[in-house]
Parts: C-alpha cells; structure tokens; sequence
C-alpha cells in the first residue's frame, strides 16, 4: 500500500530463519505464507502460522514500515512495550511475544503477538457498507459500540503509574498534557511539507488559544477507532495499533472516536448503519461509564480534525508522489477535516 517495496518472499525467509534460531520454536518449526490485511497506512503487518512440535501457533508479525512514513518518529518496540505493560489488565490486547531490534533477521525491527480470533471492522470499504457490520441486526452494533466505549474507559482507568507507562512522556502540570500534543503535532505538520496549510495553522492557534486544565491525566490509545478492535459475539476482545498512545486528557480518545466515524461516514455522505449510536449517546455512554463529566467534546472535535488532517496531508501528497487516486486535486488542503476544521471555526479563506 501507498508504494511499498516489501520483499514478501525475502521477509518470509528472513523470518523463517529467526524462527528456527529461537530455543521456543526449534530449529525444525515451519512458518506458513505471509498474510497481509487489507487496511492500514502505517505499518507492515503479517498474518503467519508457525508450526512447531508442540502444535501450530496463530500469529500477527508487525514490521517498522519502510519506503514510506506516516509519522515523523517510528518506535516500534514502544508499540510492543505498551502491550506488555498492558499484559493482564482489564485491557484486552494481543500477547507480545518476541520483541526483535536486530535489524539483520529482515532488515528491520519487528515484534510476534499471538492472534487473537475474532472480527475487525472493515475500513477500507468502510463498515458502514461492507463487512459482517452490515450483515448484524441493528441490536448487534449497537452493542459492539457499547462495549467499544466501555473498553475506552477501562483504558482511560489503567493506572499507567503502577504499569510502567511513564515512559510514554508524563506531561507537565495545567494545560501541559494540550500543550505537549500541540507541540507533537506542529511538529509533525512541518514535517509533513507540502503547500501552505491556512486551515490546518489557524486551527492550531485557536486550539493555543483555547488551551484548559484537563480533569485527569490518564493513557490514551490515541487511535481510538471502531476498526482497531477486535469484536467476538458483540464484546471487544483487542485493541490494536497502539503507535499513536500518549498520557493526557481521555477526551481526546473519546471525539476521535466519534470524529473518525464521522469521517468515514457521513463526511463522505455514507449513511450510518442503524444501530450504532450518534455522538451525544456515545457520550452520555462513555460518562456513565466512565464516571466523570465530558467538557471540552468541542476542543477535542477541532484537536480531533486538526491532527487527522495533518495525517491526512502526509498521505494525500505520498498519493500524489506515487501517482494513487485523490478524492481531488487539492486532497492535501482541502479535505474532510479542513472542512470540518472551518464549518467549527469559520476558518475558511483564512
């Protein structure tokens, strides 16, 4: 996707002589063709079974990407260590398994997480028309939802303390928990390069100048999204892609939730299934649950479209590099999120 130039056969190899290496395989293990899914921008994943004496083992290999970039900064092993952290908490995430920063085996870092059965929400088409989503009653999604937003808030509930999470960046007191993802995503928006981006900008600065003092400092996923779960008769059963985790304030999780279902549904005029939930339950759920109050769903909506734009842009103008099909021309300024970004703001022509 989006160019890549993975070696399958290569990796394959590669992977297979790791395998054999290690004393839990054994030197006689035989590791099946690599699967790939069929969405996600920002990494090298694998679908494998390795067959060993004691029995054959379901696995998901994730690579650091190559050739192509999402974010400015990669930590795989960081993604890896979360889980661990994460081992037997109410959280449910795959077991990691092996971490490997040797980049000899295959040319990059990787790590093996066994795979967890269940479901994932198509993204590309998106649920909203295609998958086991469309063929659920009405009572089914609603409950997948439910029990979505109830993992949130046993994320948002994990004493990262207690856990080891710190290394993940413990921001300073009063608005620094804003502040240090502001100053992460002004990075990023600079690395991304490209023409000039008056929406995106002006967005930053009202979200500067409308900084707060969260409530409660907790571990956000990041990418808190319907299709990074794992779904078995109507409960989460995984979390998955952990790479955009931060410690700060737990509404930021809980819009990009909401916004990026938006924006894979009704932003592009695709009719939500009937079940799902709108935003204002989605909310009310997740406070009941949760147990404090929503108070800046706003700030978090702008927080929300301005850094899925910045994401955006990066992939917009890597389509246009390799020659890929855009939603436009201008895909890269003028996009779900920009417009979003001035029907909150009246920023358009800023």
């Amino acid at each position: 996707m989006l160019g890549r130039q993975t070696d399958v056969a290569a990796i394959h190899a590669g992977l297979t002589g790791w395998f054999r290496a290690r004393r839990e395989a054994g030197a006689d293990c035989e590791l099946s063709s690599l699967e790939s899914p069929k969405a996600g921008f920002s990494n090298e994943t694998f679908l494998a079974e390795l067959a060993t004496r004691d029995g054959t083992r379901r696995l998901v290999i994730r690579l650091e990407p190559v050739g192509f970039r999402v974010f400015p900064e990669y930590d795989l092993p960081r993604q890896a260590r979360i889980m661990q952290c994460l081992a037997d908490s109410p959280v449910p995430v795959p077991r990691v398994l092996w971490v490997e920063e040797d980049r000899r085996w295959i040319g990059v870092p990787f790590y093996v997480m066994e795979r967890i059965e269940g479901e994932v929400p198509s993204e590309v088409p998106v649920y909203h028309t295609f998958g086991f989503c469309c063929d659920a009653t009405p009572a089914e999604r609603a409950q997948m939802w439910r029990s979505g937003i109830e993992t949130l808030a046993a994320i948002h509930a994990v004493d990262w303390h207690a856990r080891g999470l710190g290394f993940l960046g413990v921001p300073p007191a009063g608005t620094g928990p804003l502040d240090q993802q502001l100053a992460y995503y002004e990075h990023y928006l600079g690395w991304v390069g490209g023409p000039p981006q008056p929406i995106l900008r002006a967005a930053l600065a009202w979200l500067r100048d409308h900084r707060y003092t969260p409530r409660r400092v907790t571990l956000c996923w990041g990418d808190s999204r319907f299709v990074n779960m794992i779904f078995r008769d109507g409960r989460t059963v995984g979390v998955l892609d952990w790479e955009m985790a931060f410690l700060g304030d737990p509404e930021a999780d809980l819009v990009w939730w909401i916004l990026l279902d938006w924006a894979q549904s009704e932003g592009y005029e695709i009719p939500r299934l009937p079940g799902f939930p709108g935003a204002e339950e989605t909310i009310r759920r997740y406070e009941a649950v949760a147990g404090v109050p929503v108070e800046h769903a706003l700030y978090q909506e702008v927080f929300g479209a301005f850094r899925f734009g910045v994401i955006m842009a990066k992939i917009a103008l890597r389509l246009k590099e390799i020659g890929g099909p855009a939603p436009s021309e201008n895909f890269e300024t003028d996009n779900v999120c920009t417009r979003r970004l001035a029907q909150l703001l009246g920023l358009r022509g800023k």
